[in-house]
């Protein structure tokens, strides 16, 4: 594994601060490295691998497509991206999809819809974005920008202009920062990054009846809640309110590389043949593995799996808060759960691994489980008793 881990700092930039351990292959949720040490996996590649590892399924039908054609040009229509697409409409209350690579470009991509629509509704000026605090929409330039965290723009400078952040959740402090220069509101209905803090049903429901008045287009970054995370297919559908705009990635094709805008056929609208493209976006083998998974979300019982699974995953950590003063607070949907600490939880993740059980911070003091949505009960109490144990040692050790 270090001769892997050697040759590896030679050729790949220094972006990731990566753990000591190279990941080889992987099986349901479980992953082992180079060495053949097993781990259980409750990081799901950040929330990526919906379907785990090794599906029959999914590697049979992109074989299969893979054996016809991998790619060709959106000058061309193509079946499996005219398919996926047909599934999350007819699932949704969109009308219309552009495909894209990752979750920044899909953010991108509503923000320069947004702004199309800004100026043909309202005028020129009509350009400027609301986002929240804490709020996390990818890497870009335009999307740092939008990220409500200055630890992810430091040494980015100068920013995007026309981008400005309002409390999570503050309804008021919104409200006031809108003008007739604003074309776009944009929230993470659960936000992940930042720390697994979901919005507040009254909230959304406030932001939607002032977007209604004032004719904003109201985006959801669903790129971490959305696709089965929460039990709905969408997190906007557990919320009770329809956003004008989606944006989608991580879970949508299992772990191959996508994005996907969705947006109602007002917004939609906005854009033209030249407005914006991406020369990968929606092609064969994304779209052939974004069905499967779809059609197990909503076919295969797998939103029934999470509702199950995640209720049962918060009730053990709930029972952990109780026996451990040092847990401050359980708080999320589905299976995508926070665990927040009023300590670093940097040390705890360590050990975790070192024991056979992966999972990711969401921030400083917060422990993030985002595992594989098959994931069943045996595999939740396995990894429960894994991270109990590594609290009891630090109790025990730090007189916690």
């Amino acid at each position: 594994m270090s001769d892997w881990i050697e040759r590896g700092t030679k050729v790949i930039m220094n972006t990731y601060k990566q753990f000591p351990i190279v990941l080889e292959k992987g099986n349901g949720v479980y992953l082992w490295d180079s060495e053949g040490k097993k781990y259980l996996d409750f990081v799901a590649g950040i929330a990526v691998n919906a379907l785990g590892y090794n599906d029959s399924d999914y590697i049979q039908e992109i074989t299969t497509q893979l054996k016809k054609m991998q790619h060709c040009s959106n000058l061309y229509w193509m079946i499996p991206s005219i398919e996926l697409g047909e599934i999350l409409i007819q699932n949704s209350c969109f009308d219309k999809i552009f495909y894209c690579n990752s979750g920044a470009e899909a953010v991108e991509a509503a923000i320069k819809l947004s702004k199309k629509y800004g100026k043909k509704v309202h005028g020129n000026n009509c350009s400027k974005i609301i986002t929240m605090k804490r709020s996390f929409h990818g890497r870009t330039m335009a999307t740092i920008t939008a990220t409500g965290q200055t630890k992810y723009q430091k040494g980015f400078d100068p920013l995007m202009p026309g981008f400005s952040y309002v409390e999570f959740n503050n309804y008021n402090e919104l409200k006031e920062a809108v003008n007739e220069d604003t074309c776009a509101i944009i929230i993470e209905p659960i936000q992940g990054e930042g720390g697994i803090h979901p919005a507040e049903k009254s909230f959304l429901k406030e932001v939607r009846a002032l977007c209604d008045e004032k004719d904003i287009v109201l985006v959801f970054d669903e790129v971490q809640c959305g696709i089965g995370r929460t039990g709905e297919l969408f997190a906007y559908q557990l919320f009770d309110v329809k956003p004008d705009v989606v944006s989608l990635a991580k879970g949508l094709a299992g772990g191959i590389p996508i994005g996907a805008m969705l947006a109602v056929q007002s917004k939609a609208d906005a854009f033209q043949p030249g407005d914006h493209a991406s020369t990968f976006g929606g092609n064969h083998l994304a779209c052939t593995a974004g069905k499967v998974v779809l059609n197990k979300l909503l076919n295969g019982g797998i939103l029934e799996n999470v509702r199950k699974q995640g209720k049962y995953l918060k009730e053990k950590l709930i029972n952990l808060k109780e026996k451990y003063a040092m847990i401050k607070e359980v708080r999320g949907y589905g299976l995508m759960l926070g665990l927040e600490l009023n300590i670093p939880v940097k040390d705890i993740i360590e050990i975790c691994m070192e024991q056979g059980l992966l999972i990711l911070g969401a921030g400083e003091n917060v422990i993030r489980f985002v595992p594989p949505l098959i994931i069943n009960k045996n595999e939740i109490d396995e990894g429960v008793t894994i991270l109990d144990g590594v609290l009891q040692q630090f109790k025990n050790n730090k007189g916690l």
